[in-house]
């Protein structure tokens, strides 16, 4: 098994992983990490959960030249909570590097952001939109940078993102080294690759049992005017940890926020049209238990890394199988078991088996009262999916292809039914 010690690291670096308690590199990091030390451009393949932050921060670290104050590092991220989970990742290794990080992403003003920039910025984490208003302000330069990394490449056109990245890639030196970390691998990620990569080294991480999280994953199938009343009686459920609910817009999210809210829950919510301080406020007091559900948007589906999330529930159902993966992501991480509960009605059938057959699984189902309803018909990963490596993040219990009555491991619980385990494997580095 490979550890940290068997990269070419500095003392600090070796520090900052020992204050960390990270000693073992997941599949994506032993594969990433020499390729980006070496200095060559990169795609990284790799679910959520699987370490990637860690995969091109540590490189960075290495790399960046304390004693030049300009910036020399710049990372992309979709949203501003990424950016800010990013950024606790590389404040954490820079323990006594003398490396200064920033983050640039908008919802705050540009004043304390250009005040940090004039102060130097060796690394700059930040959202492309806020990224390029600097550059045209030419608060930030990014003449003499090295570094250009992607974080969540597959996100950043789904959220209308791919322009302005590319402008902003079209501002940097030819010479720097260029790497995309992503879950998935678009067919707009391979476009970027051919015009702004210099032979890319593609890594993927092992799709092997022990890279799995341990998620129970079910669809309860729902008539449209009993999915409130359902999602009640769930949270009622004892559960370990806490839970997230994921809505499709930001009147719907708001709209249920409030309603569990004048029923007793504690309830967080976060949506895109909040500012910053409050969305920090929100995320603030579910990350430290004072509530126990957030309804959120899929600006939670990234970026959100809190341990104690026991169950994800897809109270609206994404629109795309990236979405899907990223909002169950949430749940089962560092080791951690977890569930995902979708909820479906009639409508919501065909975009149900357009993300099954994208992912290449099919989830069992259940009534709204628990009970296992026969399959209907095998799905099939489609050649696509086949051919990218695509994975799921589930951990269903319903195989490819399989006829399925009740799923497989289903079980009475303390809330009278289960959907079934499976192990995670040793736990790893996933910052």
């Amino acid at each position: 098994m490979t550890t940290f010690n068997d990269f070419t690291l500095r003392a600090a670096s070796k520090k900052a992983l020992a204050r960390m308690q990270i000693e073992t590199p997941t599949s994506i990091q032993e594969r990433s990490i020499p390729v980006m030390l070496e200095g060559r451009d990169l795609i990284a393949q790799a679910q959520t959960g699987s370490g990637k932050t860690l995969a091109f921060a540590l490189p960075i670290m290495e790399r960046a030249d304390p004693n030049d104050r300009s910036t020399q590092a710049l990372i992309l991220t979709p949203t501003r909570e990424l950016a800010r989970q990013v950024g606790s990742v590389f404040e954490d290794l820079s323990k006594g590097s003398g490396l200064r990080v920033n983050l640039l992403y908008g919802g705050v003003a540009y004043g304390p952001q250009e005040k940090m920039l004039q102060a130097g910025s060796h690394v700059v984490v930040g959202t492309p939109g806020r990224i390029l208003d600097h550059l045209r302000r030419r608060t930030l330069k990014i003449d003499n940078l090295k570094i250009l990394i992607l974080d969540e490449a597959d996100e950043m056109l789904d959220r209308g993102f791919g322009p302005d990245v590319e402008r902003i890639l079209a501002m940097t030196p030819k010479t720097r080294q260029t790497a995309l970390f992503s879950a998935t691998t678009p067919e707009w990620v391979h476009k970027i690759s051919t015009r702004y990569l210099n032979d890319p080294q593609i890594e993927t991480s092992e799709s092997d049992e022990s890279a799995e999280p341990d998620i129970d994953q079910v669809v309860m199938e729902v008539y449209r005017e009993d999915k409130f009343t359902v999602l009640v009686r769930l949270l009622k459920e004892p559960i370990e940890g806490t839970t997230v609910v994921f809505g499709r817009t930001k009147h719907g999210v708001r709209n249920v926020g409030r309603k569990l809210e004048n029923m007793g829950f504690p309830v967080s919510v976060l949506q895109g049209n909040l500012g910053q301080n409050q969305r920090d406020r929100e995320v603030s007091r579910f990350r430290s238990g004072r509530s126990q559900v957030l309804v959120a948007t899929n600006v939670a589906a990234r970026g959100l890394d809190i341990l104690h999330i026991g169950r994800v529930i897809n109270y609206d159902i994404p629109d795309t199988p990236e979405l899907f993966t990223h909002r169950v992501g949430r749940t089962g991480r560092m080791g951690r078991s977890g569930q995902a509960i979708t909820l479906v009605g009639a409508a919501d059938i065909s975009k149900l088996q357009e993300i099954e057959r994208s992912l290449g699984v099919r989830f069992p189902r259940v009534t709204s009262t628990g009970e296992p309803i026969e399959s209907r018909e095998p799905v099939r990963a489609s050649s696509s999916t086949r051919q990218n490596g695509y994975r799921s993040a589930s951990g269903a219990s319903t195989q490819v292809g399989e006829k399925a009555g009740a799923p497989r491991g289903v079980r009475p619980g303390a809330s009278g039914r289960s959907y079934g385990k499976r192990k995670f494997g040793r736990r790893r580095a996933t910052a």
